[in-house]
């Protein structure tokens, strides 16, 4: 690593979380399962995989319109479980709350835990909390961890990602990130902000039993759909090209981005699935999504194409091309 000191560009889901994965964490830790950087490590475990995760949730502000930090901590492990292909079964929860945090807020936040793992079917069966020195934890960090079965007939294909596979999203985009910004930085904006938060484990369970074809599903949360591209791009060993105009993006969300100088793509959600399909399977995988209300305005962006590793470009609104490529730095700090 070339920093000194780390920065909140290091949280970001982009290069710099990328430089200090695998220049510090990663050959400190290295074995075949952590190589894989997946949203959630596969282990076995004699004849048997189980999908295995763990996230540590620092949002802030800590209530928001959707959510609050303990609907976002069960939804976030949920969610990246699911996307590995497996049905999650249970979550821990570990609480670490700051010195003069009012017990209300507390309580709130509990309910909302106690609310989502009861909502998704997915129960909190473990937990820890710890109280630090007032000033040292902005209120209130969650860790969940999260641990999920594969069952027969719901599984990726397993296919290698070649030229011509299909770039499918769920559903609109940047919705959390912008509503985070928004309360924030006590902006008042048009239209209905509202972070998506929400389980996809049963939109994932229809799709894979839908479609034979869906070779990978990725969870666009820190860094947004574009760094996720990028990762998928650089990991196929292909290039990705996507098409700006089909990416949906809700009227109020993308009146905000263009107040405030974000780029939608590089925005994090919270209850969206980005899948690469086969072309063949791409309408079937793309019905699926569409049928599950989680996956209402689902579409597909782009495709898998021959190029650079890693490289991804979009077609502008006005017929041009610009490159896609991971933030060196941060656009919305400390959004998940």
């Amino acid at each position: 690593m070339s920093d000194e000191r780390i920065r909140l560009g290091h949280g970001s889901g982009g290069r710099l979380t990328h430089e200090l994965i695998e220049g510090l964490f990663l050959p400190k830790l290295d074995n075949p399962v952590l190589r894989e950087l997946a949203d959630a490590a596969v282990v076995g475990l004699g004849d048997h995989r189980f999908a295995f995760t763990t996230d540590a949730h620092v949002v802030s502000p800590l209530e928001f319109p959707g959510g609050d930090i303990g609907r976002l901590a069960v939804n976030g492990t949920i969610n990246d479980v699911a996307v590995s292909g497996a049905r999650p079964v249970a979550l821990s929860a570990a609480f670490i709350l700051e010195e003069g945090l009012e017990i209300a807020l507390l309580e709130r936040v509990a309910t909302s835990v106690a609310d989502a793992a009861r909502e998704a079917g997915v129960p909190v069966v473990t937990g820890d909390t710890k109280v630090v020195e007032r000033g040292s934890a902005d209120g209130m960090f969650i860790t969940t961890t999260g641990v999920g079965v594969f069952d027969p007939g719901r599984s990726l294909c397993g296919d290698p990602i070649v030229s011509g596979d299909r770039i499918l999203v769920s559903g609109p985009v940047g919705d959390h990130g912008v509503t985070i910004m928004a309360q924030r930085g006590g902006i008042r904006l048009e239209g209905d902000l509202r972070s998506d938060t929400a389980p996809v484990h049963d939109l994932v369970r229809d799709l894979l039993q839908a479609s034979d074809g869906v070779k990978r599903l990725r969870d666009p949360t820190r860094g947004g759909v574009a760094t996720v591209l990028c990762e998928i791009a650089a990991g196929a060993g292909r290039a990705v090209r996507i098409v700006e105009e089909t990416v949906p993006v809700r009227p109020p969300v993308r009146a905000a981005c263009d107040i405030l100088g974000l780029d939608p793509l590089y925005v994090a959600c919270e209850g969206r699935v980005v899948a690469v399909v086969s072309e063949r399977e791409a309408p079937v995988a793309r019905a699926a999504l569409s049928r599950h209300p989680l996956g209402e305005g689902a579409a597909e962006i782009g495709e898998v194409r021959e190029g650079p590793a890693g490289r991804v470009t979009a077609r502008t609104r006005i017929g041009g091309e610009r490159i896609v490529d991971m933030l060196s730095g941060d656009q919305l700090p400390r959004i998940c």
